[in-house]
């Protein structure tokens, strides 16, 4: 016995100890993204946003959360319950699992997979079954629309997203997203790859539903999309979802174009700073600028969304992978 528990199980909790220290963070993380998010919109609009709970209402993440638990849960009459019920919690379990393969810096990383591109990009992916389950188990008419509008708007988006993918990894010649960082001491590839970190960033806006793609949720035409009829804790794990989906893209966006946890310059004062908070802060930037792009910029049509997708970002995408080929044959540059 004593064998056994000296064998399995402590491997087995330092693991477990292992994905609370990052679910953790995350969580505290998404509820404090909201209050960022109210702040940042306030400051741009000129107003004070939250400020009466707790000091610089510091509290309100915890205060709507405390709210949002202790509501009733409606289920409508005539939708699928275990649907209805599943659907917010797919959506937030996919929005945690992704995290296992993020490389906060050159020793942390919870699974350092060979494959942890491909691993991403289908967890990413998967993620549209929740909000189309969602708009179908809620037998809404409006909420079935946004869960439509949902599936066309994730699809075609990442199309241009794996193409970009393939643009850094055809630069890094692996599919590890250690080495994808590592490939960047010289260079972030932001700045050779310019045109595809803007399609990147573009494209992750519309995967995460964020303004000015937030048409599956168009509260002045669908009065608020797939999750109309979701109420107490299953429109939470909604919510927390989406916001921990927007620090999932941040994050790949750093990783991919702005080096992960290495520093701007290589010198002496910034090596001092550990990894992990070189990673939070790109994360962070990346976070505002979701932020100011949904303070500024109006809400597209549909038929904008989807020509935007199909006839400008996909050929666009598809004509930087053949440029950026040719490039690396030419000069002898492939990794």
């Amino acid at each position: 016995m004593v064998e056994l528990w000296s064998g399995y199980a402590w491997p087995t909790i330092i693991i477990v100890l292992q994905i609370v220290a990052i679910i953790i963070p995350l969580l505290v993380g998404v509820a404090y993204l909201t209050y960022a998010e109210r702040k940042v919109l306030a400051a741009m609009q000129l107003r004070q946003g939250p400020n009466m709970v707790g000091p610089f209402g510091l509290f309100q993440p915890l205060a709507d959360g405390l709210k949002l638990f202790g509501k009733e849960t409606v289920i409508p009459a005539g939708a699928n319950r275990v649907v209805f019920v599943f659907a917010p919690m797919l959506t937030f379990l996919l929005s945690l699992i992704a995290w296992a393969v993020i490389p906060f810096s050159s020793t942390m990383v919870l699974a350092n997979i060979n494959v942890g591109v491909l691993y991403l990009f289908a967890i990413s992916s998967l993620g549209v079954y929740g909000i189309i389950m969602a708009g179908w188990a809620s037998n809404s008419k409006y909420a079935f629309l946004g869960g439509l509008r949902s599936a066309a708007q994730m699809v075609s988006y990442e199309v241009s997203i794996g193409f970009v993918i393939i643009t850094v990894l055809l630069c890094v010649g692996s599919l590890n997203l250690s080495d994808v960082v590592l490939a960047q001491r010289t260079v972030w590839f932001a700045i050779p790859l310019f045109p595809m970190f803007v399609v990147f960033f573009i494209s992750a806006l519309a995967e995460t539903n964020r303004a000015p793609f937030d048409l599956p949720e168009g509260e002045s035409e669908l009065v608020g999309g797939y999750n109309v009829e979701y109420s107490a804790m299953t429109f939470a794990l909604f919510f927390l979802g989406e916001y921990a989906n927007m620090i999932l893209m941040s994050a790949m966006t750093s990783i991919l174009f702005l080096g992960g946890w290495l520093p701007p310059f290589d010198i002496a004062p910034l090596n001092w700073i550990p990894g992990p908070i070189w990673f939070a802060l790109k994360i962070a930037l990346v976070l505002f600028m979701f932020l100011w792009v949904r303070a500024t910029v109006p809400r597209y049509r549909y038929d904008q969304l989807m020509r935007l997708g199909w006839k400008v970002f996909l050929p666009f995408s598809l004509f930087w992978v053949i440029l950026t080929a040719g490039v690396l044959v030419t000069f002898g540059w492939l990794p």
